[in-house]
């Protein structure tokens, strides 16, 4: 049996930095909790209708993101925040809940997000702790 997660209050936020120079988002939580949250995995996973499109199977793949970075970071009332990107993309407004669960997420989400990149034909698209090619058959052979 599933049911639902109210068990208890969502976890609030304590603390919220934006580190330019890492091109992180670092974020704790009231539960002891703390994610540092790539600029690029929050474009990728930007809860936008332009990425999630309006139903399931319409996302669209976010490629060349790897670079990106957090220019502004706006609150949304007491529940969110909106990032402004410097690819101009800043509809997305991510809810504690889902900052949180991105961090509880991150790397199943990024090995998902370097999987859908290769199958698209993107491999090195994105760098950020990607697993170097050197198993794979045609690789280009001088990594031994």
């Amino acid at each position: 049996m599933t049911g639902t997660k109210q068990t208890a209050p969502a976890p609030m936020p304590t603390a919220l930095n934006v580190r330019t120079q890492s091109r992180l988002l670092e974020i704790s939580f009231d539960d002891g909790k703390e994610f540092s949250l790539p600029f690029e995995m929050l474009r990728v996973y930007s809860p936008s209708a332009e990425v999630r499109g309006h139903g399931a199977g319409q996302e669209t793949l976010q490629t060349g993101k790897r670079d990106v970075t957090v220019t502004a970071l706006e609150p949304v009332g007491n529940y969110a925040v909106q990032p402004h990107f410097s690819d101009e993309h800043n509809s997305g407004i991510f809810s504690w809940d889902y900052l949180y669960w991105l961090g509880e997420n991150q790397s199943s989400l990024w090995q998902d997000y370097i999987e859908r990149l290769q199958a698209a034909g993107f491999p090195g698209d994105s760098g950020r702790d990607a697993p170097m090619p050197g198993k794979a058959a045609g690789a280009c052979g001088h990594h031994h």
